[in-house]
């Protein structure tokens, strides 16, 4: 992987001050947004040449409906508030703190399939540490939305940037795009490689050279 990041320049946090709201997911699912979504979905079935009255699909629009919610529940979510939490009695700890190989699992806003991959994140504190799953959970935020790659990378980059002030942050993603290996150039095996940095892994090559070779550590324990 290169030293330098995709891009070098701090672009503002997309974190929205409120989540909007969410309509009814319970019950039988009555709400009139919901019934216009499911009857989407039927006219889709209907358009790929389906009958969307057969008995194995007479339930497809409702569980397509539901699962869109789990797909997309990043949309409901404020990746901020999870980094509000910190914890100072940390003995003075300054140096680099990796959280690698977040499992991730998104979909691509141009074709709505899936990506899938592993995130690492790593920071260096100022004073002040999160919880190691909040990391995690800031990644699933941004994940659980259309996305592409670049913009996903810089997100949780900038988040992290913006709300804990640390000396620096690293994020890197490598996805498989579903896209790529079961549509269009069809090329199986193929990785995409991400990266977005701030403060000390921008200006400090030692600082970017410790995260390298702690990623290198993990693959060769791994």
């Amino acid at each position: 992987m290169a030293d330098k990041p995709l891009q070098t320049t701090h672009s503002e946090s997309k974190c929205p001050t409120t989540a909007p709201p969410a309509a009814d997911r319970n019950g039988e699912m009555s709400n009139p947004a919901d019934l216009e979504a499911m009857a989407s979905v039927k006219n889709l079935l209907g358009y790929i040449g389906e009958d969307p009255e057969r008995e194995g699909l007479r339930d497809t629009p409702k569980r397509v409906i539901k699962a869109m919610m789990d797909h997309y529940k990043g949309y409901q979510e404020n990746p901020c508030e999870y980094l509000e939490r910190t914890f100072s009695e940390v003995e003075g700890y300054n140096e680099l703190v990796l959280i690698s190989d977040i499992e991730l699992h998104s979909h691509c806003e141009h074709h709505m399939v899936p990506f899938v991959g592993k995130a690492h994140v790593g920071y260096i504190p100022n004073g002040k540490v999160v919880g190691l799953s909040k990391i995690a959970r800031v990644v699933d935020a941004y994940a659980k939305r259309l996305q592409v790659q670049e913009k996903l990378t810089a997100q949780i980059c900038d988040t992290i940037w913006d709300c804990l002030k640390p000396q620096g942050v690293a994020v890197i993603l490598q996805c498989q795009h579903f896209c790529m290996c079961y549509r269009g150039v069809k090329k199986l095996g193929s990785w995409t490689t991400t990266s977005k940095l701030h403060g000390c892994f921008i200006k400090n090559e030692a600082s970017r050279l410790e995260l390298m070779t702690l990623l290198g550590m993990k693959r060769d324990i791994g």
